[in-house]
């Protein structure tokens, strides 16, 4: 260390300027001057202390001058890193992710990082790496004819150093996770690194214990339970060259890799791949700019493709691949859809359970295989309603519905987890009317335990989950057959590939199709596919049983029959008609307030001013959010219909700056919302 660190009186760097950018919103850089006094030399990529309005920050530095710019440049404190924490790609990766998601360079580059390096740390330590203990090696499969075609294709990209986007369109079981680890092995044999991203860790266990094991202690694994300290010891090694892949879920796309060989998304079509905060970038658009600028290929996969991928792989913008058989050509399970209207019309005791799935399942049972049972509803009663004058209890900070969990015995709010005791009297007319509607999971376990006294049935939700290891656990004794039934939220939706599922039944279809969302269709369509390709993975072949109220509906009806096709028609028409992605681009701008007055009279002079300086920009609003308030606050929004991001954003940052919401009222922009 001591043949880098600079004499205090060493004037080598004293004719060096800098320029730094910080996290701040601000949408310029910083002059500071090197001083020569400082413990490293500078260099693109570190991190530095700055005197900033009277305090210290950290800053970054993204380019070095020989001369001054601006009148009297302050003088840097010092400068934090031996070697830069940042190369020159991920610096332009932050660039680009600024101007296409209306935030901050400063603000996208320290997204990047471990919450470590951003204190200014040098060094952290952690515990044993957990995750290679009792791997066994598994050998490559021999392709069939699909994916060797596939694979070919992908590999000439790969050794060519060419950069292409292949959209692998794979029905549920057809090979896909396997073209991931042989396109990864032919990146390893050439030297390079590769990134394999996965919507959350816990939803796709078996595509990482396989990366695990075909790759063994070349392989880090990231996840949001991981301890900051383990994540900066994996980055760390990355940096160092002793890693080569990385498995792991958005923030994965930012591994600091060099010689990047190619960038994998699984399961593309994930809402969960958008960044809720600032910056609010798309994983798969941004893993999709960092192969381009590495000349390597990207492969999207999924059995249920975001409409805007299929669509740019229709009019060739990327590099459609369809796998149309599951591996050793097994078939694809029988779906019925049971009609709940006339269930509930001719069964005398309303059931949560169909008495067609009833029955399947005790058969299933008494054959000794499995099932997964879905509804993406957590808690027991979803709401509680008062049958005398009708009033629903509901969150005092959110627009939202208590739902009541019989475990905890308590009301509790989804989206603040506010909790109060469950009521016996009605607030509004002091009524013993109250009565506790809908179905969570809790309520499907505990009839199912009734239904079915000698099943062993387990379930999944964040309920039952949120202990460290709870995913492995169950998923464990299910695969050793120690669980009959699990019964689970979007947890079993994806990923799980038990040869005993013979049976899937769907609670709810269609509880997301009444949402005022333009994607409520596709979001149903793909989960019911979704969570039916868990059946039938063996050679006993499977079933799925769908419960619906809307047995008509396009999007049931194309699921029913694994028609993504028959969808994708059927919706991209009705995107055509409406004018929504993928034939133009949204921005949604939210502002949020404690004062619904404020919020309002904000959210009209914005609105004002965007139809005077954006007067070619198409707007809808302002109108209040479909939750109006959430956590206390009050919401409203404004949506821009946009033709080119790039454009938009820095006409939005032009327009809407020197604009006084004022201290009480806060403002986010949403590119390319995932939702409206």
């Amino acid at each position: 260390m001591d043949d880098i660190r600079l004499a205090k009186d060493d004037l080598r760097h004293t004719n060096q300027y800098v320029e730094i950018i910080t996290n701040l919103p601000i949408d310029r850089t910083f002059q500071y001057k090197v001083t020569g006094k400082e413990s490293y030399s500078p260099e693109i990529g570190k991190r530095v202390y700055i005197p900033f309005r009277n305090n210290k920050r950290i800053g970054y530095i993204v380019a070095i001058e020989t001369a001054p710019i601006v009148a009297e440049p302050k003088e840097l404190i010092d400068i934090i890193d031996t070697r830069p924490i940042f190369s020159k790609d991920m610096i332009d990766l932050a660039q680009w992710i600024s101007k296409n998601y209306f935030c901050s360079w400063g603000e996208a580059l320290e997204a990047m990082i471990p919450s470590v390096l951003k204190r200014g740390k040098v060094s952290s330590t952690s515990r044993i790496n957990e995750y290679f203990e009792k791997i066994v090696s598994v050998e490559s499969h021999v392709p069939n004819k699909e994916q060797a075609k596939i694979l070919d294709n992908i590999k000439k990209c790969i050794e060519a150093k060419k950069h292409e986007v292949f959209l692998l369109h794979g029905i549920t079981g057809s090979g896909k996770t396997e073209i991931y680890l042989q396109a990864m092995e032919k990146v390893l044999s050439l030297g390079k690194t590769g990134i394999m991203l996965v919507p959350e860790i816990s939803l796709t266990p078996q595509t990482v214990e396989r990366f695990r094991s075909r790759f063994g202690d070349k392989v880090a694994v990231f996840h949001s339970n991981m301890l900051e300290s383990a994540r900066f010891t994996e980055c760390k090694k990355i940096k160092d060259g002793e890693l080569k892949i990385v498995v792991g879920p958005r923030s994965a796309v930012f591994s600091p890799f060099d010689n990047l060989g190619i960038c994998i998304v699984d399961e593309e079509h994930e809402p969960s791949y958008k960044q809720e905060d600032t910056p609010r970038y798309h994983a798969r658009d941004v893993a999709i700019e960092r192969a381009r600028q590495a000349n390597a290929p990207v492969i999207l996969g999924s059995a249920t493709p975001a409409l805007e991928s299929y669509y740019k792989a229709r009019v060739g913008e990327y590099r459609l691949a369809e796998l149309t058989q599951r591996v050793k050509e097994k078939a694809l399970p029988k779906v019925k859809l049971v009609d709940m209207r006339m269930e509930f019309e001719t069964r005398v005791g309303k059931k949560v359970v169909s008495r067609i799935l009833e029955e399947a399942l005790k058969k299933d049972i008494a054959k000794k295989q499995q099932a997964l049972i879905f509804l993406n509803r957590r808690g027991f009663a979803t709401f509680v309603l008062c049958q005398k004058c009708g009033y629903v209890v509901k969150c005092s900070k959110c627009d939202s519905p208590m739902v009541f969990h019989q475990a905890k015995k308590e009301l509790i709010c989804h989206y603040c987890n506010k909790r109060s005791e469950p009521l016996k009297i009605c607030p509004a007319c002091a009524s013993e009317s109250l009565m506790y509607k809908g179905t969570g999971t809790e309520k499907v376990e505990t009839e199912l335990k009734k239904l079915l006294p000698t099943a062993i049935i387990a379930r999944m939700d964040s309920d039952t989950m949120s202990k460290r290891g709870a995913h492995a656990r169950v998923l464990g004794d299910f695969k050793a057959h120690k669980i009959d039934i699990i019964v689970g939220t979007q947890m079993i939706a994806k990923g799980l590939d038990f040869p005993k599922v013979t049976q899937v039944g769907v609670i709810s279809a269609d509880a997301n199709l009444n949402l005022p969302d333009f994607r409520s269709g596709e979001r149903t369509f793909n989960l019911i596919t979704q969570v039916a390709g868990r059946a039938g993975r063996g050679d006993l072949g499977g079933e799925v049983i769908v419960q619906t109220y809307t047995p008509e509906h396009y999007a049931v009806k194309f699921a029913a029959k694994h028609d993504y096709i028959g969808f994708y028609e059927r919706e991209i028409d009705a995107r055509r008609q409406l004018f929504f992605p993928p034939f133009i681009g949204l921005v949604k701008i939210t502002l949020r307030s404690r004062n619904e007055e404020k919020v309002i009279g904000t959210s009209e002079r914005l609105a004002e001013v965007l139809r005077r300086k954006m007067p070619e920009y198409d707007m809808l609003g302002p109108a209040p959010s479909p939750m109006v308030k959430l956590r206390g606050y009050y919401r409203w929004n404004i949506l821009l219909k946009i033709k080119n991001r790039v454009e938009a954003v820095k006409t939005l940052k032009h327009s809407i700056k020197g604009f006084r919401k004022g201290s009480e009222v806060f403002m986010a922009v949403d590119i390319d919302p995932m939702s409206l």
